[in-house]
């Protein structure tokens, strides 16, 4: 996390925000950081969609499993 998000947002929450991935025609998904988990959801849903919940370090796991590089 960076000054400014701490500065703006001192618990460290973000909003949600979409994948730099995702378009308005496609699956698209939102991920929300929080001090204790991920959050993930449907783009299209919103807030009625069910939000699946990761610990940070099973989020990081995820990441590195799925990245290209890692794949190598």
């Amino acid at each position: 996390m960076d000054a400014q998000t701490r500065h703006n947002n001192p618990s460290g929450d973000r909003e949600w925000f979409k994948s730099s991935h995702s378009n308005a025609l496609a699956s698209c998904v939102e991920a929300r950081f929080t001090s204790d988990s991920v959050g993930v959801r449907d783009s299209k849903e919103e807030d009625g969609a069910p939000v699946l919940a990761f610990s940070p370090s099973a989020w990081s796991s995820f990441l590195t499993d799925v990245r290209p590089e890692a794949k190598q």
